[in-house]
């Protein structure tokens, strides 16, 4: 051992700082592998701001001692451990550190016997450990290490450590059924592993390059089978992942553990005297955090509906597995719009539209959420394009953008689409077929202007003709009528209004009743559309 080469606690933070850089170029990779319906589905991203908050406590240490960054490091992360995922990744900094207590510096066998604590806290933070998960990954990657104890370099223990961490991981399929469902490997163990690879990489002066890109394909097979299984049994409540940190004096993890496990499921307990970190899935997470504030201060309190992301990873999965040909995604202001889009062949609705405008990550989302290499996204909305066509950069997928400006023309756009093209021919198809509706909105001017040579009046309809403000009234009725007669007369033109949220079914009707009498009669349909903002979307076709 006198020859090998030792390592301070500053180069410990910089083997943990490559491996939390790695971990986040591949925190959505990770997390697309998840095949539970909880919150703590986001492996990737819990495991990355746990880490996160370690290495900002790493970064404040003022030693340089390997106990004392080790011991920095365990801290911030139980302070920030995130979900389930990023509760136990806290264990396993804490063994590390209980394994380096009392080092100015490590070598190789010292990393090798502090692995092995790290394991062994991991499964006791854990009141039911279940293998083929990231528990398994740490426990069998460190006991690859355990001849090391009698030699080896900290470089040559990682190398053994990381080896032995990716065979452990393609075997947790074969540990877990639900794995092998779903064609995918442990998300947790794929975590580890990608902060192992990171921490080897530094240690060895190397880049790893931008990241894994084939992480998140989970089998269609599996997708089909568990939507199935969800839609005809609903199955029990999911309640409330509620996390909370608990400080306080003589605080007994047992203890705390006992109690939790009566209150609900998947709980974890871990810290010390002085602090612990608290997870536990619960149909009354008041119950649960009454109890810990009866205990001492709590900080980072945390509570997710799992019901609500249960609902919809459904449909996700519903998606992804009943994928048409070419699917679209549409961005669609109000409920009954989006039953409208859902039922011409849109596969996945995005809310939005004028005043709420979805992120690019937000569409992104409903691209990676359809099984499929190429999807065509209808915006139906100007101030949304731009948006839209910024979607590539953040998904696998191909990406269309078929520039539709308002809802009638992304109506029109799916008149178009036919299941037997290709993506591209239907994309050019969907583009040309704009030019066949012209579209109305009408909505409340916000304030008093003439715009043009019209003249509105603040809380007074106004009509826009394709976008363009071309009528100011004291009525809708009179407003739509002022707009439709500045169109060319063709009698029996169809006309139909989707009215807002702001108006009453009847007044719909006798809306669509009066323009039916016009002189030119034309055929007017009356349609739900329940988007916020403007009284009446209408599409006028010749």
């Amino acid at each position: 051992m006198a020859g090998h080469t030792t390592y301070d606690g500053a180069t410990l933070r910089e083997m943990l700082r490559e491996g939390t850089t790695w971990l986040e170029k591949n925190a959505q990779a990770v997390d697309a592998l998840n095949v539970f319906p909880v919150p703590d589905g986001d492996t990737g991203t819990n495991m990355l701001l746990t880490m996160r908050a370690a290495m900002e406590e790493a970064d404040g240490c003022p030693s340089s001692a390997a106990s004392v960054m080790a011991q920095a490091v365990a801290h911030g992360a139980l302070l920030g451990a995130r979900g389930n995922s990023g509760v136990i990744l806290s264990q396993i900094l804490r063994g590390l550190a209980q394994g380096l207590a009392g080092k100015s510096s490590f070598d190789g066998p010292d990393l090798a016997r502090a692995l092995l604590l790290s394991a062994e806290t991991a499964y006791r933070g854990v009141a039911q450990p279940v293998e083929g998960t990231m528990l398994t990954v740490i426990r069998e990657a460190a006991e690859a290490a355990r001849p090391a104890e009698a030699g080896g370099s900290v470089a040559a223990v990682l190398e053994k450590v990381v080896s032995a961490a990716q065979v452990s991981l393609a075997n947790t399929p074969n540990l877990l059924p639900v794995l092998k469902e779903a064609g995918v490997v442990d998300a947790g163990g794929q975590g580890v592993v990608v902060l192992l690879e990171g921490a080897l990489a530094h240690l060895q002066g190397r880049s790893l390059g931008e990241g894994y890109r084939t992480l998140g394909e989970i089998s269609r097979d599996w997708l089909e089978a568990a939507g199935r299984l969800d839609h005809a049994e609903a199955g029990p409540p999911w309640g409330y992942c509620t996390q909370f940190l608990i400080q306080g004096q003589d605080l007994s993890l047992e203890e705390i553990r006992g109690r939790l496990e009566a209150l609900g499921s998947s709980v974890l307990v871990v810290g010390d005297a002085a602090a612990a970190r608290v997870h536990v899935h619960t149909l009354d997470p008041g119950a649960a955090l009454s109890f810990g504030v009866a205990l001492g201060a709590l900080d980072s309190v945390k509570v997710e509906n799992m019901q609500a992301q249960h609902a919809a990873l459904l449909q996700a999965r519903r998606a992804a597995a009943a994928a048409p040909p070419v699917p679209v995604v549409a961005v669609v202001p109000g409920e009954g719009l989006a039953q409208v889009f859902r039922s011409m062949g849109a596969t996945e609705v995005v809310s939005g539209g004028q005043s709420m405008n979805p992120s690019t990550q937000e569409v992104a989302r409903a691209v990676e959420a359809i099984n499929a290499d190429t999807v065509l996204v209808l915006p139906n909305n100007p101030n949304v394009i731009r948006t839209c066509q910024q979607v590539h950069l953040l998904t696998t997928r191909r990406v269309l953008v078929v520039p539709t400006r308002t809802i009638p023309q992304g109506i029109a756009a799916l008149l178009a689409l036919n299941q037997e093209r290709s993506p591209e021919d239907n994309a050019q198809a969907m583009e040309e077929n704009l030019a066949s509706v012209r579209t109305i909105e009408v909505t409340t001017a916000t304030r008093s202007v003439t715009l043009k040579g019209v003249a509105v009046a603040a809380g007074k309809p106004i009509g826009l003709l394709d976008r363009d403000l071309v009528a100011g009234g004291e009525t809708a009725l009179e407003v739509l009528n002022a707009v439709l007669d500045t169109l060319p007369s063709q009698e029996g033109s169809l006309v139909t209004l989707y009215y807002g949220e702001a108006v009453a079914e009847t007044d719909a009707a006798a809306v669509a009743a009066a323009l039916r009498a016009r002189p030119d009669r034309p055929e007017v349909e009356v349609v739900w559309g329940g988007q916020p903002h403007y009284l009446y979307f209408v599409s006028v076709e010749a």
